[in-house]
């Protein structure tokens, strides 16, 4: 199989960066999604329980809101385990969920249709980070977006707002929008959920050297890395990081790159907000707060937000 030419060019150019870094979207080859749907099972790991427990508490009352017949549009769908709670609470006239991994994707909509084999499934293998041609087959519906799990925290702010620009422009004007964003709590627990004692995470985490030296031809020392978490308090945010556990020299689709002992790759961030950091957040991409609820700890959120039309107010 031929590696993905943006995979090649993203992982070049970070690992040849003053600071290394790579997109924490490559960590979800076939083998990193299998990976990361087995952290969400985690005692540790409180953002998955927590927001479907949401979802299932209010769901009743995000559907009166909306209504019925959207079209539901899940970016970075995964193996949608969240995704039946909305489905049967708002009776969607098509879903299409849209992921980075294909094999992934498609085995989860299977599994997704035997549960709902009277609903139009329309899978979507794409990058949502840019504007998307949706199915043609749901142009004319209303159109809801669903992005759980505060995926939302893994881009800088400026990032996210494009991002969610971006979906804005794919959904359309009128459209509305629900999002996870994972609240600021205890660093304790929040250490705990990305370095887990099963070692999951650090799995997780390791698996992108093991696809860079597959699809990139790589010969990077997978034992000469170990994982870290560590809380950003300026940033406020969780960041994984492979540390080098000593000097290393690889090469990479041809180019050769070295690591000193202590060194770090920069893998993922998880940005983590307090109540107003979320709204202005969703503001600045054209996104009107309609509602939000959060659990009793305020460990999380859901929003539902509306597309606004453009405004020249200063």
């Amino acid at each position: 199989m031929d590696a993905d030419p943006a995979f090649r060019a993203d992982v070049l150019a970070g690992l040849a960066a003053p600071i290394p870094a790579i997109p924490a979207r490559w960590l979800y080859d076939r083998r990193g999604s299998e990976l990361f749907e087995e952290i969400t099972r985690l005692p540790e790991y409180y953002p998955t329980r927590t927001e479907t427990a949401l979802l299932e508490r209010h769901s009743g009352e995000i559907a009166a809101m909306l209504g019925t017949g959207d079209a539901v549009v899940e970016f970075g769908s995964g193996s949608s385990t969240k995704t039946p709670v909305l489905l049967r609470a708002v009776k969607p006239c098509a879903y299409v969920p849209i992921d980075i991994s294909g094999d992934f994707l498609r085995e989860s909509a299977l599994g997704l249709q035997a549960e709902f084999p009277d609903l139009a499934i329309l899978p979507l293998e794409a990058d949502f980070m840019r504007r998307l041609d949706l199915p043609p087959q749901i142009a004319g519906a209303p159109k809801l977006g669903f992005f759980p799990g505060s995926t939302i925290g893994n881009l800088v702010a400026r990032t996210a707002v494009d991002l969610l620009r971006a979906m804005k422009e794919t959904l359309g004007e009128g459209s509305r929008l629900l999002i996870g964003m994972d609240r600021i709590k205890d660093v304790d627990v929040l250490l705990a959920a990305y370095d887990d004692e099963a070692g999951a995470t650090a799995a997780f985490n390791l698996n992108l050297l093991h696809r860079i030296n597959a699809e990139l031809g790589g010969d990077m020392p997978v034992e000469a890395f170990r994982h870290r978490a560590l809380w950003n308090d300026e940033m406020s945010r969780i960041e994984m990081h492979l540390e080098a556990l000593r000097d290393v020299a690889f090469t990479v689709a041809g180019t050769g790159f070295s690591i000193k002992a202590g060194a770090t790759i920069h893998t993922e961030n998880s940005h983590k907000y307090g109540h107003r950091d979320s709204r202005l957040l969703l503001r600045a991409a054209g996104w009107g707060v309609v509602r939000e609820w959060t659990d009793e700890r305020q460990w999380f959120s859901i929003i539902l937000a509306e597309a606004e039309p453009p405004r020249f107010a200063p």
